[in-house]
């Protein structure tokens, strides 16, 4: 298609009557099979958009945060190829697919089968580890059923997940659960004052009587006056009241001890676990490494057997790099093809920068960047063609010298004769483009129109919000702040750190940079280990369909006080959880009905039409709004409208984070990672207090390059109000910002661990490494690192 500039792209709203799908446009291609034909696109904020996408290429979508671009790219087309492609399946089938919302548009045409990679953390199933996700253990535990010695049996003796295979002590886990008796009991309260700190064994609690009525403790002592043979008999029972431990007094027949019962009704159940339970459990056990197997989840036979000298745990233990070539000379011709399979996909993971991981890492340990490339793996080997690959910021994660190895990968899924849409927000993915399209100007209301599609070269000139983004990058910081103190981490050994001592300067802002598994994150979770500190994550706010930005930051228990103020009624009335909740739709606003083997139906609740309220408290206005009203504000709206300084406060952090644009509504469930971090940036700019350290983990994800700033000014804003901002970052706009740099290295896993710079950015030239490349400042060696800050270490 030809490359049109932004005036050519301005669209204007026009009805499903003034225009019918077969109508052909202005815009439509001479061969409209060789592009995705999009007409009247109306999903969520989009505003009508009329695009013709070409296919078998590698198109990228941008605008800032809000702008729609998800909505076009994941919301329409995903959608929209996702629920025809189910169409195909029988209704039985169809239940066990994943569910796919038709999208709001008048004309589509010209959608392949889909495929969508996106940032989700590979679930949360305990027994999944990169060898599982990515079958790559598959393969391996084939290669070792035929060629170990000695021979244990079929694959199935080499799995973990398998009753054959698995370690009978941990069921395949490599961990088991133990109570942490040292947080059983406050040594500084007596029985009778809630010594024992478990649930039902304080004063009045179910267990309290087992214990204080048998005559034996003294139950108004504090325990720390007990003697060591008491408080152990407390806890343990006759194990611990064997002649001479000097107990005095004989427990009664039958007597449990503290431990024994908490593991008996916690741990040795086999019946479900109540969510009250399972929260006293993460509180009071611990996971420590499994005695039988030291961690390998196997049992005795598996967990012996070696090929080429290594045991399969030990391989699993391995770099992945250093397992392909491991791999690589098995020369036996029985398993040729076991042994090219399975080299494949390892040389997949090394090619998109995952070599440092090895097959033995949980994937509940893995970033959303590392899940995103993990999954992206299982497509490399795939002979489909004319798929539609949708994928969303690849790069997140990734250290800009590794940028290029992704680009390769997109490209080649190009190659293939696949069509490659990609939701980004860096210039180096955007200029490998085949084309780029821009949904903007603004976000929410003011997004959701097509303002430039072309080529990157002339972005730059296109006058958009990134075309103007690209001509003026951010230089570095002029002027660093100074230190106000030092907080020194020691002897950190965590994962692949070295036994690193390293002093983080307090009062000001500090980024972490590094290539992917450098060791920044490791470094990160010593300081808060060995000092505090609050963390902010991508990890989702909530799961509850209830939550919404104001319920979580805090603000809705003042925005119902002010209606019921204007009202004299109580506040209990405009809370969809509580008394004023509509009660054909228990305050949710629509109704779903479960059809069995078909999909299930939601339709909007006809009682009180998607308010969620009952009329009685819909009457009750503030300023003309009512409570469902207030629901439907942005941020950016709810500011002018509501008349209390207060929540005007709170909401003004919401907006200072970007999110102007949110409605006071929305489910959090519908936020992408980077704007569930910005709610939690806001939650704790709102009940920012006294001086504290806040861990941020690249808190730029899915910003653009103009919302940087807007987050700079945040980061900014704490740091002024006394606090030490740390940033595991590797945006080069947050980079050149920093008051302090530290760079970890060289390179990932066992190649990382070690410190390559501490001091001020405009220090950092001449080292040959990642980060001062990407800042184009290597060379010659000059200046010391030390930028003026006195470092204690």
């Amino acid at each position: 298609m030809a490359e049109r500039n932004i005036a050519e792209h301005t669209i204007t709203d026009r009805t499903t009557t003034e225009r019918t799908a077969a109508e052909p446009t202005a815009a439509e291609p001479t061969t409209p099979e060789r592009a995705i034909v999009l007409r009247g696109v109306r999903t969520n904020n989009l505003a009508g958009v009329d695009v013709d996408i070409p296919r078998n290429r590698l198109v990228t979508f941008v605008g800032v945060s809000g702008s729609g671009k998800s909505s076009l790219v994941f919301g329409t087309i995903a959608a929209e190829a996702g629920y025809q492609l189910n169409e195909t399946f029988p209704p039985f089938a169809r239940n066990r697919l994943p569910k796919w919302a038709r999208p709001d548009a008048e004309h589509i045409r010209g959608l392949t089968p889909v495929v969508v990679v996106d940032q989700r953390r590979i679930g949360g199933n305990v027994r999944s580890t990169v060898g599982t996700v990515t079958d790559a253990w598959t393969y391996l535990r084939l290669l070792f059923s035929r060629l170990s010695r000695p021979y244990v049996g079929e694959a199935s003796h080499f799995s973990f997940n398998e009753p054959a295979g698995m370690c009978p002590a941990c069921s395949g886990l490599g961990e088991v659960v133990v109570s942490a008796v040292d947080r059983f009991l406050d040594l500084d309260r007596s029985l009778a004052d809630g010594a024992v700190l478990l649930p039902g064994f304080g004063k009045g609690g179910y267990w309290y009587s087992q214990y204080a009525d048998i005559g034996v403790f003294d139950v108004g002592t504090p325990l720390r006056e007990w003697s060591p043979a008491e408080r152990a008999a407390l806890l343990y029972g006759g194990r611990a009241t064997e002649p001479g431990l000097g107990m005095g007094r004989a427990l009664p027949k039958g007597y449990e001890g503290v431990v024994e019962r908490f593991e008996r009704i916690h741990l040795h159940t086999s019946d479900s676990v109540s969510e009250r339970k399972q929260e006293t459990i993460r509180r009071f056990t611990r996971a420590e490494g499994c005695p039988e197997c030291a961690g390998d989840r196997l049992g005795k036979a598996a967990r012996t057997a070696t090929v080429l000298g290594h045991t399969i745990g030990e391989m699993g233990r391995m770099e992945i790099t250093e397992l392909a070539d491991v791999v690589r000379t098995v020369t036996s011709a029985r398993v040729a093809p076991v042994v090219a399979a399975l080299t494949a996909r390892l040389e997949a993971m090394v090619t998109i920068g995952l070599g440092y991981l090895t097959l033995s890492r949980p994937t509940t340990t893995l970033s959303g960047g590392e899940s995103q490339r993990i999954k992206t793996v299982k497509h490399l080997g795939s002979s489909l063609t004319g798929m539609t690959y949708v994928v969303d910021e690849p790069t997140v994660g990734l250290h800009p010298t590794d940028v290029d190895s992704m680009v390769a990968l997109l490209e080649r899924l190009r190659d293939d004769g696949n069509n490659v849409l990609v939701v980004e927000h860096d210039p180096a993915v955007m200029a490998h483009a085949d084309q780029v399209i821009e949904i903007g100007p603004g976000a929410g209301a003011d997004g959701g129109r097509l303002v430039f599609q072309g080529g990157f070269a002339k972005l730059r000139d296109a006058g958009t919000p990134t075309g103007l983004a690209l001509a003026a990058p951010r230089p570095l910081k002029p002027a660093p702040r100074p230190a106000t103190g030092w907080l020194r981490v020691a002897d950190a050994d965590r994962n692949n750190l070295r036994r690193l001592t390293v002093g983080f300067p307090t009062g000001v802002l500090t980024v972490l940079t590094g290539v992917a598994g450098s060791g920044k994150s490791s470094l990160a979770d010593e300081l808060v280990a060995q000092h505090g500190a609050t963390v902010i994550d991508q990890k989702p706010v909530s799961t509850n369909r209830r939550s919404t930005p104001v319920t979580y930051t805090g603000i809705a228990p003042a925005i119902r006080k002010l209606f019921a103020r204007h009202n004299g009624v109580a506040a209990g009335l405009f809370s969809a959880n509580s008394d004023g909740a509509c009660p054909d739709c228990d305050g949710l606003g629509v109704i779903h009905t479960d059809l069995a083997f078909m999909d299930g139906q939601e339709v909007v609740c006809e009682t009180c039409h998607g308010r969620r309220f009952t009329q009685r408290v819909l009457a009750h206005t503030v300023d003309g709004l009512s409570i469902a009203d207030v629901d439907d504000l942005t941020v950016e709206q709810a500011l002018a409208r509501l008349p209390d300084e207060g929540i005007a406060r709170a909401l003004r952090q919401l907006a200072a984070v970007g999110l102007g644009y949110l409605r006071l509504g929305q489910s959090l469930s519908t936020l992408s990672g980077g704007e569930c971090q910005r709610v939690k940036t806001a939650k704790e700019l709102r009940l920012a207090e006294r001086p504290t350290t806040y861990v941020l983990d690249e808190p730029t994800t899915g910003l653009h390059m103009n919302d940087v700033g807007t987050l700079l000014d945040v980061l900014d804003g704490l740091v002024a109000q006394g606090h030490t901002v740390v940033v595991i970052e590797h945006d080069l706009d947050v980079v050149r910002q920093a008051d302090w740099l530290i760079d970890l290295g060289p390179g990932p896993g066992r190649h990382g661990g070690t410190v390559l710079f501490e001091g001020h950015v405009a220090d950092y030239t001449g080292r040959r490494t990642p980060t001062c490349h990407a800042l184009g400042r290597s060379g010659p060696a000059t200046g010391t690192g030390t930028g003026g800050f006195r470092n204690p270490r």
